[in-house]
């Protein structure tokens, strides 16, 4: 029989942590991080381990017999994120839901209540699994009580017995990590230990005396300093001592029929995931797809993060009514509707001259597939009233389609009429393979949605069932899963796609009716309407148009990388004086910190493993050979397998482009997003990545055409700060990096070192993502009391930058958001959090999120207008890829002159900065040549 005991804090700080950068936030504003993160790793130990026993421990409220002992008990800690102390209660019920025994005693903490059931429970004859990361239970494991540790950098669980803690902490005994924690003292729970005394130490003292009693009892033994440490601090050590052992006497008995894993309750389950959007999470715990379960709202105080925001149209968290019940939400269930197939010709025709009378009407696209560039049409769908909707299938056969789409040109491609729809950028590129070139005012939902709840979920199904209280017919019902045996959505017949085709366009019209007045109350009229929807024509045709690749040479290139990666390889094995796994980060932090020790103190995860990232392999350059080779052999397979080898698989066979896909939805920042391929990441400083732009080459009779923002973010830090001296430096025209540097350094710009300017770019750019003096000294590999004197000496010459960061930070606290130059906006629920980490976040995107939201919206500003420029002028070039601050082109030889001309004038303009806007541009027959 198993046991498993979960200490439920430990997990649910792990949980929460994991996701800090990119907190899950549903649609209520409700942080759902910890719950999400503590689900999945009971899932993943209930499907791996099958336990036939479980319960879980929880910390007592209002602390434990160690705070009455001793007041600075784990007072170092930051105070509980809000965030957390919401998702207890929610986890609770959870527990609850999964028939899991709760575990929880007054004045004693959750190891000391898994310490006594474990060895009761080993006394009942149970295997006993004390799931946490932490430490301290080494001392209660056992040759049937084993530590089973979540692993920290992905899925999976160590299993430490006796043995095993034994040889990772080098004990004789396990009970010995009590010592070991009372010598050398626990950061983490605020217990002192002996001052100067740390691991190694330790470990040495209990190796030859066994016990702290032992070892105090016999100090005349020990010389120098370390003995003058102990018996002062003989008190303190012995006090720690008590501290960190973990009770195993609480008043608590085990009955193991009351911890028999039992079946979930998938009524309460279903309606606690409901609630928190858990969707997949309903599908995979009770392994089917379930039906919306009546909504229980769940009591929590915290506030959605948009304020007031949807007030009339969805609930407020916090609130105890029914989503369905809530003023001004529609409830769908049980409206009637009324779909139809349109299969006949005079009722196609019927349909086709209705719609061109319109002034709106919703439609949607139904396919054979997601990529629109090679997908085939398989039906339209329309709807221009609430309730009503209409679905023309279309014939597999090509020239049949484009004769049936063909009558819906009038409608199409008519500017007087809006049209309405989800992503509508994937049905205009579609369309355009049929000869349609949609026209007239957008309203996308998805991108609605995207401007008012940026951190959420935007697509259609998830908005249904948030805004609507309506669950719609998933793709899945159709045609299945993803997978080999998914079926395709022409194998279908036209009565079956009907009204999953026709609620598409109904339901997505009910949304744009929501969110179009959401989009008014926030003052978002002029982002939506100016700059997002009139881009989704310009990417469409990018997408569309895509970018020619020469692969041969792609192909010829990664021959030779490869033989250059085995290269490196075997430079690799001779310095380290044997042969290992490259590609394993645990062979590589063996050779480097077990077999060579290039450094005293390497770092480690919490599972034990070395850390060998990137950013650690940086800094250790210096300190081997191999640490460089490692570096090297590492971003060569990345560019192999990232870039040279699966670039030319994903050109199309049909016209020998590569087509990216571009997101509009994606960055919380607003900037685009690219995948298939991902074409942001580009590496471009060394050789190799610069190999890779030299593939992306211009038509026959075009040139490849770049250009791109000098230094954008840096001019808009100048614009919003007010500075005086920085604005002055881009106004005169001056190297604003070479400025920062005289002015830090105290020099003449004249005087001013290659060395220094680095220095203060990197301070430049640093300090707009509000870099620490740590990092800033990292970044560097400078001492931290010359990087601070950097920090400080740039403050001192751009007092009105500090002062823009504070009233960043300040704004952002009143309103829990800060705002880019075009009002597009960033929540930030964290900024007020009293854990300064977790504010930390916050504030340094409070900082840098107006300046680099506000780049974004200025190049999507001046693509609109560059757009518009070359159809007003009939030009044929074409505007072909956008990343970060550059945009390129194909251009007609004989138009390059008219482009240049156009493309610079409305980059510089596309928005008035109290210092100019400065495009630099380039031309060639390839990528490389133009930039």
């Amino acid at each position: 029989m198993k046991l498993f005991l979960l200490d439920a804090y430990a997990l649910i700080y792990r949980s929460y942590y994991a996701f800090i950068k990119n907190p899950r936030v549903n649609s209520k504003g409700l942080n759902t991080s910890a719950i999400f993160g503590f689900v999945n790793t009971l899932e993943e130990l209930l499907r791996k381990e099958n336990p036939t026993h479980i319960a879980v421990a929880f910390d007592p409220p209002g602390g434990t017999f160690r705070h009455e002992a001793y007041e600075q008990y784990k007072a170092q800690r930051e105070a509980t994120p809000e965030d957390i102390k919401l998702a207890v209660p929610i986890i609770k019920d959870i527990i609850a839901a999964y028939n899991i025994k709760e575990l929880e005693v007054p004045r004693y903490e959750a190891d000391d209540v898994i310490g006594t059931i474990a060895k009761k429970a080993e006394k009942a004859g149970f295997d006993v699994y004390m799931m946490t990361p932490d430490k301290d239970y080494g001392q209660l494991t056992s040759d049937h009580i084993f530590m089973y540790k979540p692993k920290f950098a992905g899925s999976g669980f160590d299993v430490l017995g006796s043995k095993e803690v034994m040889e990772k902490y080098e004990l004789s005994s396990p009970e010995q990590m009590i010592d070991l924690l009372g010598l050398m003292g626990d950061a983490s729970d605020n217990i002192p230990g002996c001052p100067g005394v740390g691991p190694k130490t330790a470990q040495k003292l209990l190796s030859e005396y066994v016990t702290i009693e032992n070892l105090l009892a016999n100090t005349e033994n020990i010389k120098g300093a370390l003995k003058a440490k102990l018996e002062d601090n003989r008190e303190q050590i012995i006090f720690s001592k008590f501290l960190a052992t973990i009770k195993i006497d609480v008043p608590i008995d085990f009955n193991a029929e009351e911890y028999k894993r039992e079946e979930i309750d998938a009524e309460k389950i279903s309606a606690i995931f409901e609630e928190l959007e858990f969707r997949t999470l309903i599908t995979r715990v009770l392994k089917k797809e379930g039906a919306i379960a009546a909504p229980v709202r769940i009591s929590t105080s915290h506030e959605a993060i948009q304020g007031d925001l949807f007030a009339e149209f969805m609930p407020q968290s916090g609130g105890t009514e029914d989503v369905a019940n809530y003023s001004g939400l529609q409830e769908l269930k049980d409206v009637p509707h009324e779909y139809f197939l349109v299969d006949k010709e005079a009722d196609i025709a019927a349909l086709a001259n209705k719609l061109a009378q319109l002034e709106f009407c919703c439609f949607d696209t139904e396919t054979t597939g997601l990529d629109p560039i090679t997908s085939e049409l398989v039906g339209m769908s329309f709807s221009f009233k609430e309730g009503e909707a209409y679905y023309v299938p279309v014939s597999a056969d090509f020239d049949k389609a484009k004769a049936l789409v063909e009558q819906f040109r009038s409608f199409f491609e008519n500017e007087k009429i809006e049209k309405i729809g989800q992503n509508l950028k994937y049905d205009i590129v579609v369309l355009k393979k049929y000869g349609i070139h949609v026209k007239g005012k957008l309203f996308d939902t998805m991108i609605a949605h995207y401007l008012l709840n940026p951190e959420l979920r935007h697509n259609m199904d998830y908005m249904a069932e948030t805004f609507l209280n309506y669950k719609t017919i998933h793709i899945d019902e159709l045609i299945g899963a993803r997978g080999k045996n998914q079926l395709n959505m022409r194998s279908l017949s036209p009565e079956q796609v009907k009204d999953y085709a026709c609620e598409d366009a109904d339901i997505t019209l009910k949304l744009k009716n929501i969110l179009e007045q959401a989009i008014e109350k926030e003052g978002l009229q002029k982002l939506l309407y100016e700059i997002e929807l009139p881009l989704v024509y310009v990417l469409a045709d990018m997408e569309y148009t895509g970018v020619r690749l020469d692969t041969e040479a792609l192909k010829e290139y990664s021959k030779t990388l490869t033989l250059e990666l085995q290269s490196i390889e075997s430079k690799i094995h001779e310095q380290a004086g044997i042969e290992f796994n490259i590609n394993s980060a645990k062979q590589v932090g063996e050779v480097l910190f077990d077999r060579l020790k290039i450094v005293d103190k390497p770092k480690k995860t919490k599972t034990g493993q070395y850390v060998t990232s990137e950013e650690t392999l940086e800094s250790l350059k210096g300190n081997h050979p191999i640490v460089n080779q490692i570096l090297e052999y590492r971003g060569l397979k990345k560019l192999l397998s990232t870039y040279i080898d699966a670039l030319p698989l994903l050109v199309n066979e049909k016209d020998g482009k590569l087509h990216t896909s571009y997101n509009q939805t994606v960055t919380s920042t607003g900037r685009l997003s690219s995948s298939n391929p991902n074409l942001q990441n580009i590496p471009i400083r060394d050789d190799q990545g610069r190999e890779i732009r030299k593939a992306f080459i211009a038509d026959e009779g075009c040139v490849f055409f770049s250009a791109d923002y000098s230094q954008i973010e840096l001019r808009i830090m100048a614009h919003l700060s007010q500075d005086p001296s920085m604005i002055e430096a881009f106004n005169s025209g001056e190297d604003i990096h070479a400025a920062t540097a005289a002015k830090i350094f105290h020099l003449p710009i004249g005087e001013v070192t290659s060395d220094m300017r680095r220095k203060a770019k990197t301070a430049n750019f640093g300090i707009i993502y509000g870099i620490s003096v740590f990092g800033l000294s990292e970044r560097l590999a400078i001492p931290r009391g010359e990087a601070k004197e950097l920090i400080d000496g740039y403050f001192e010459n751009y007092p009105k930058v500090k002062e823009y960061m504070d009233k960043s930070i300040a704004l952002a606290q009143e309103y829990s958001y800060v705002e880019t130059v075009f009002g597009r906006k960033r929540y930030l629920p964290d900024i007020n959090s009293r854990n300064a980490t977790v504010r930390g976040y916050a504030e340094r995107n409070a900082i840098n999120a107006p300046i680099q939201g506000s780049a974004a919206d200025i190049i999507k500003v001046a693509m609109n207008k560059i757009f518009k420029r070359f159809s007003d002028e009939g030009l044929k070039s074409k505007m072909i890829l956008q990343v970060h601050d550059e945009l390129n082109f194909n251009v007609l030889k004989e138009e390059l002159d008219k482009v240049k001309a156009i493309v610079i004038e409305e980059m510089e303009n596309a928005y008035k900065l109290h210092v100019p806007l400065k495009a630099d541009c380039g031309e060639g027959k390839n990528w490389l040549e133009a930039h």
